[in-house]
């Protein structure tokens, strides 16, 4: 045994990849006909995926927010580890994006588990009642991180999950010449996430990398 981490490359990641379990030809559809319509290929990794299934069903959730639907692949996913009368309650801004994941949703096999919440996450999120989830899932905008993490303190009950995408900041995240705008305000929360004493949490290196909390 160590006491020093193993550095983990893109090497080590396609070794992961290669060795979960592979995402069905529904969601390979669903990114198909997603990026066909337009939308960003920005969704979860089907590895983050797996793991974010693993959590969910190790913490028996039942209700899920997620702030951030695009097409609806995250929130299809993680409503597969519910159990039947389990829900997924996520929150879009963009009509556009709504609009493909309903249709989608309506086509999966969890269609009755999954709702789509229009607006501003900030508009939707203080309406959802205090200890009413059981975990919650954010990937919208960045700079809204923190004010969305408060909600979901409030949301999420005492033991729920609370995972955030996108740590490593579009790979950018140690790059001093990081050139997306949204990379500061990863770091910004990246700071703030450490800080948060209700959560005990750490980023797992998955996908963009993901933070997981658990609220004490």
């Amino acid at each position: 045994m160590s006491d020093v981490s193993t550095e983990v490359g893109n090497e080590h990641f396609r070794y992961i990849a290669e060795r979960t379990t592979p995402e069905d030809e529904f969601l390979r559809d669903l990114k198909k006909a997603a990026a066909a319509a337009g939308i960003p290929s920005i969704w979860i990794a089907p590895e983050q995926a797996s793991f974010m299934r693993i959590l969910l069903k190790a913490a028996r959730a039942r209700e899920v927010v997620e702030v951030g639907t695009l097409a609806g692949y995250s929130a299809i996913s993680m409503a597969r580890a519910l159990p039947a009368d389990g829900h997924v309650r996520t929150i879009e801004l963009d009509p556009k994006h709504a609009e493909f994941a309903e249709r989608w949703i309506a086509r999966s096999d969890v269609a009755g588990r999954v709702h789509v919440l229009r607006g501003a996450g900030m508009d939707v999120l203080p309406k959802l009642a205090a200890d009413s989830a059981d975990a919650a899932f954010l990937d919208a905008d960045k700079a809204s991180y923190p004010r969305y993490l408060t909600e979901c303190l409030r949301i999420v009950r005492k033991g729920g999950l609370i995972m955030v995408d996108n740590a490593f900041a579009f790979g950018q995240l140690l790059d001093p010449k990081a050139t997306d705008r949204e990379v500061p305000a990863v770091r910004a929360f990246n700071d703030h996430m450490a800080k948060v004493r209700e959560l005990e949490s750490v980023i797992v290196p998955l996908g963009d990398g993901l933070w997981v909390g658990v609220k004490r």
